[in-house]
This record gives structure tokens, C-alpha cells and sequence, in this order.
């Protein structure tokens, strides 16, 4: 009988139970019903203390109150009502865990990692919509490379009125992409989209994933993997800036020949 009650004191205790409220709930187990002064009294807890328990378990429905002082009784409830209350404690941690990753990338942009960047994660068709957006809010020029076909696939509702935005806003855009029919289609827009595009050979140099680098972000869009990335450091974005630099100086000379020039 001992390594049975060792079994449910432990079980209470993960449970989140304190040692009082674990005396308190198995002693009113063992007597069925009582008053506040015989419950303490025999679980050697002082009566005020016996009182805030009695009424937290009575909020637990592990217990039930009846009478008036001086006679008022506490009795225990089935213990099935237990499981019934940590299942429903279960049910909630559930939702708040998934309540945290929806808020993660908040959580994490509020989280003084000092110097060292920071790094967004962002899942499904919104979180591509989401990076893309963020990159709406550019001061300058941005540097990237694009895969058209793809982007276009994935969301194919959402970059006619992304290009409008952000011509709009006048972030004009240097990039280099595989050259295909849809580039093409795409860079016979470049002036009225606010951009001026490279064309480059498809088979020499693919390019699966879009990169787009502005400010301090460098982000990259995995479209087979429907993943949205933000890598947010400086130190990073100005190097990768360089090299995007460098690279569209070498995707030009492609463009001319490619563009017949």
C-alpha cells in the first residue's frame, strides 16, 4: 500500500500539485468527508492553510463544499474527476504550446541575442506571402535573384499586386534570374515594375530558391519547401550585397548575349 501512495504522491507532484495540497487531497480521499479542522488536523497542516487548499481543489472539482461554518463539510469527489481535470490541464497546455509557435517569430524578435543576428522562420503559403512583405519595407534598392515560375505557381495571386506595391513605393529591384519564357514576359515589365533584370543561362546556373537582400535582412523563399527565411544582420546583408554586386556585373554580360545586344 505504501508503494501505492508514493506512486500517486509522485503522480500529483508532476502533476503540479504541492506537497500540502497532495496531503490535503489524499487525506480527504481517506476520510470521504470532514470539516476544515479534522482534514488539516490529520494531514498536519494548520487550518488556515487547510482552508485556501480545500477551496483550490473544490475549484479543481476534486472536492465539494456543503453546510455553513461551523459545520461546513468538505467531501471528496470521484477520483475519475482527477483524470478528468488533468486531462482538461492537458488540453490546455496543448493549445497554449501551439499558441507559442504562432507568435515565435515575435517572441524571438524580442528575444537580446546581442550581436549576433537574428534569424525568422516562417511556414507555409503565409509565411511566403509574410517575407515577401516585409521586404515592402526597404529603404533603398534591393539585390536579388528570383525564380518566376515557381513564385508564380506557389502563389499566383499574390505577386501582380505585390510588383504594384512595390512600384509604388518606388523599391526599384536589381536582379538576375534563369532565363525562361516567364522571365522574359517579366522583364518586358521592368519599367513600369521598378526593376531592372539579368538574364542568365537556365542550365549553367539554376537558382531554386529566391534571395532577396535590403536594410539589414537577407531573405531567402525555399518554394519547394513552402519555407520563408529573415536572416536580420548587417554585417551579413552588406556582404551578400557585394556579392550580388559583383555577380549581376557577370549576369549582364549574359543578358547581352542571351538578349541577342
Amino acid at each position: 500500500m505504501k508503494e501505492q501512495i508514493l506512486k500517486i504522491e509522485q503522480l500529483l507532484k508532476d502533476s503540479g500539485f504541492l506537497d500540502k495540497e497532495i496531503a490535503i487531497y489524499l487525506t480527504i480521499l481517506e476520510l470521504g468527508r470532514g470539516t476544515v479542522a479534522e482534514i488539516s488536523r490529520k494531514a498536519g497542516i494548520n487550518r488556515s492553510t487547510g482552508y485556501v487548499i480545500l477551496d483550490s481543489l473544490a475549484g479543481k472539482n476534486l472536492v465539494s463544499v456543503s453546510g455553513k461554518e461551523p459545520k461546513q463539510e468538505y467531501m471528496a469527489l470521484s477520483p475519475a474527476n482527477l483524470v478528468e481535470y488533468l486531462e482538461t490541464q492537458a488540453k490546455k497546455q496543448r493549445g497554449l504550446a501551439e499558441s507559442a509557435k504562432q507568435v515565435l517569430p515575435e517572441l524571438t524578435s524580442l528575444y537580446n541575442v546581442g550581436d549576433r543576428p537574428r534569424v525568422f522562420f516562417y511556414e507555409g503559403l503565409a509565411g511566403l506571402e509574410h517575407v515577401y512583405e516585409d521586404s515592402l519595407t526597404s529603404k533603398g534598392d534591393i539585390y536579388s535573384t528570383s525564380t518566376y515560375e515557381e513564385m508564380h505557381e506557389t502563389l499566383p495571386k499574390y505577386f501582380s499586386t505585390y510588383y504594384e506595391k512595390r512600384a509604388k513605393k518606388k523599391i526599384f529591384v536589381h536582379t538576375f534570374v534563369a532565363d525562361t519564357p516567364l522571365a522574359r514576359e517579366r522583364k518586358a515589365r521592368d519599367t513600369i515594375e521598378y526593376r531592372s533584370t539579368s538574364l542568365i543561362p537556365k542550365d549553367k546556373f539554376p537558382v531554386p530558391t529566391d534571395i532577396e537582400i535590403y536594410n539589414n535582412k537577407v531573405m531567402i523563399a525555399s518554394w519547394k519547401e513552402k519555407l520563408g527565411i529573415i536572416i536580420e544582420s548587417q554585417e551579413i546583408a552588406t556582404t551578400l550585397r557585394s556579392v550580388f554586386k559583383l555577380a549581376l556585373t557577370e549576369a549582364k554580360k549574359h543578358d547581352q548575349v542571351l538578349s541577342g545586344k
